[in-house]
């Protein structure tokens, strides 16, 4: 097991100081990474580890989750919750908050949340509001959650139909990333990771960028050396804006490229209806449009994202397809206003003049309707 990155925080109470990133080769065995004498004499807390039903699952977990008798091993538990983002909620939280107070645990004791994004957003959530505030680590188990979600604080879970509307800043104190797990992956989910990593190559890394665009085989057949480098480069990336921005007053807002119009489809969709990428990745799009319409980039610029959009299988028509009914404009700005990073009563949206070139703008009800179809 090595240790390649280290990610610091500011001087505020935000559970840890700094998270530590492991990158562990071969089969994923989560019982020698936990369960060793070795590994339980260097830490002696309680744990509660929270998964979900497709994670547990999985032939690589059969030792992990043989060890528990009656959701116990020993002082730990296991929370095991459904699967996918209808779960993403604050019952969930609950869930796993009301489980460490059944079982005794203080707020020196460790939340371990082992799975995709979801369960990385509600494991922390639920420590960050433990007793004000236990310890997480995790192990994420999909490539969204290892390029994007598991790093850099952000918590939470779903709420009135809007996406991640309650949360807080709470990173985790280590991560451990074993790179096999994406092996297993369903196309969706494997191709839903890579949005998140093709929009960290448009803000921050022109030679990721580049790599989408010529090493596209490489990246569908899930090239073990190259799933590594889109590991590395979206983790160093991201790691870098939150050590300089951690609660999102400037440079990280960048992050969201996207999301404004991705969280939208989610949430007129139906959450679960299109995985989170998916609908990042029709928000990228939609974001090169505004930002051509109205003179930010060039059209070349704007058509290579949409041709690279289009290659990779990602929705970017002005209305996607898992939209069912009329008025889809009205009903996705409807949600864009509800969106945590606005301001003001306009709607902000982050655009790109080109590679690793962008700003935030904020826009009225008709130009945003302009690149939303009828």
């Amino acid at each position: 097991m090595k240790k390649e990155l280290n990610i610091s925080y500011p001087a505020i109470y935000n559970g840890t100081k700094k998270s530590e990133i492991y990158f562990i080769e071969g089969t994923p065995d989560l019982a020698k990474l936990f369960f060793t004498e070795e590994s339980q004499a260097n830490d002696e807390r309680r744990r509660i580890f929270v998964t979900d039903a497709t994670v547990a699952s999985l032939p690589c977990m059969q030792s992990f989750m043989e060890a528990f008798t009656d959701e116990v091993h020993g002082k730990d538990i296991l929370c095991i919750l459904g699967s996918g983002e209808k779960y993403k909620t604050i019952e969930s939280v609950l869930r796993i908050v009301s489980d460490a107070v059944q079982a005794g645990f203080t707020r020196k004791d460790l939340f371990v949340g082992i799975g995709g994004g979801v369960i990385s957003d509600i494991t922390a959530f639920a420590a960050s509001i433990f007793k004000r505030g236990a310890k997480v680590q995790f192990v994420p188990t999909t490539l969204l959650s290892m390029v994007d979600a598991s790093i850099g604080g952000k918590t939470g879970c779903d709420y009135d139909n809007i996406k991640n509307i309650i949360g807080s800043f709470y990173p985790a104190e280590k991560i451990y990333f074993y790179p096999e797990f994406i092996k297993s992956l369903p196309e969706s989910q494997y191709n839903s990771g890579l949005a998140e990593a093709f929009k960290t190559a448009l803000l921050f890394d022109k030679e990721l960028y580049e790599i989408f665009k010529s090493q596209a085989e490489k990246i569908n057949k899930r090239d073990t050396d190259m799933l590594v480098d889109l590991i590395k480069r979206s983790a160093c990336a991201k790691a870098k804006i939150v050590e300089e921005d951690f609660t999102e007053q400037g440079v990280r807002a960048y992050l969201n490229l996207g999301h404004t119009f991705g969280h939208a489809l989610e949430s007129v969709a139906g959450f679960g209806a299109i995985t989170h990428g998916a609908a990042v990745a029709w928000g990228i799009g939609r974001a090169a449009e505004l930002a051509y319409k109205f003179d930010f980039c060039s059209s070349k610029f704007k058509d290579d994202i949409l041709d690279i959009l289009e290659f990779y299988g990602w929705d970017n028509k002005p209305v996607p397809s898992c939209i069912q009914g009329g008025a889809v404009g009205e009903r996705l700005l409807s949600v864009m206003h509800k969106d945590k990073k606005n301001l003001t009563d306009k709607i902000r949206i982050i655009l790109q003049k080109d590679i690793c070139d962008t700003f935030i703008k904020e826009f009225e009800d008709k130009e945003i309707l302009s690149v939303l179809g009828k």
